[in-house]
């Protein structure tokens, strides 16, 4: 009798749970699934322990299961997220090694970097900070994060997990303005400890705002909008400046922040400047 694809299915899963629990990366997602389980768990016992909220709810809230769908649905969302981020940070890390043997690192050097502590911390935070997003795009965010961090040498704690924080946290158009403010300003950072000189300079960049972002006045509110999150999250800080014109984003300057600039950089694809 022949091997049946739902079986080869099954044999390569297993295989690469094995190989996944093996490895250093599958320590610490077993272990940020296992926080969430016990968070699912504590939730469940909370539910089932009073009486009163079924009986509140009614008969077909009563028959839905709704205690075991959050248990299910949460549980598996918890793997799919763990899976994606481990293969997305692998991913990274090959592209890291490739780009650190071209500029002459050795590979016990590279070994040293991913066997660090530094690196296991970041690699918990970011399996925890997976845990509060259901897209994709985030998770990959999570990794260039982190995978960028080892090619840098760097992976302070609290500035890894801030970046972390505020990759799952921006949306898509926070990343693009956050994108357009740092082409047209990084060149301004040179000057960031004056603050007189730096305002000025942000001032006189942010007077072409309309060509920055290419957009027109009347996605002025969606473009504040994304720079109110940006500032709340210390990327970007609004500049006092003497250059001021008409036009509601013109009144009021943004200017990025060197820890603004550092994490839009990380999030680039390793090894895309050729």
């Amino acid at each position: 009798m022949g091997i049946t694809g739902n079986e080869v299915s099954a044999t390569n899963q297993q295989r690469r749970n094995e190989e996944l629990s093996n490895s250093p990366v599958g320590d610490v997602l077993e272990s940020g699934a296992s926080v969430a389980g016990a968070v699912l768990a504590l939730g469940s016992s909370i539910v089932i322990g009073d009486p009163t909220v079924l009986a509140v709810a009614g008969s077909v809230v009563a028959g839905m299961g709704i205690v075991d769908w959050f248990r299910k649905l949460g549980t598996s969302k918890v793997n799919e997220n763990l899976e994606a981020l481990g293969q997305a940070t692998e991913d990274a890390l090959n592209r890291v090694e490739q780009v650190m043997k071209q500029h002459g690192s050795s590979i016990e050097e590279i070994r040293q970097r991913l066997g660090s502590d530094e690196f296991k911390d970041a690699m918990a935070s970011a399996s925890l900070h997976a845990l509060r997003t259901t897209q994709k795009e985030r998770l990959k965010r999570l990794a260039f994060v982190l995978a960028n961090g080892v090619k840098d040498g760097d992976l302070a704690p609290e500035g890894i997990d801030d970046m972390m924080r505020a990759a799952v946290e921006l949306t898509e158009w926070d990343i693009f303005v956050l994108g357009k403010v740092h082409a047209s300003q990084k060149h301004l950072l040179a000057n960031h400890h004056d603050s007189f000189s730096w305002s000025e300079q942000v001032g006189h960049v942010w007077e072409d705002w309309n060509r920055i972002f290419g957009l027109g006045e009347d996605q002025h509110l969606k473009v504040r909008s994304a720079l109110s999150r940006l500032q709340s999250l210390g990327l970007v800080s609004e500049a006092q400046t003497n250059f001021v014109k008409d036009g509601s984003l013109a009144r009021q300057a943004f200017g990025l922040l060197p820890e603004g600039a550092r994490f839009y950089e990380r999030l680039q694809v390793i090894g895309s400047e050729g």
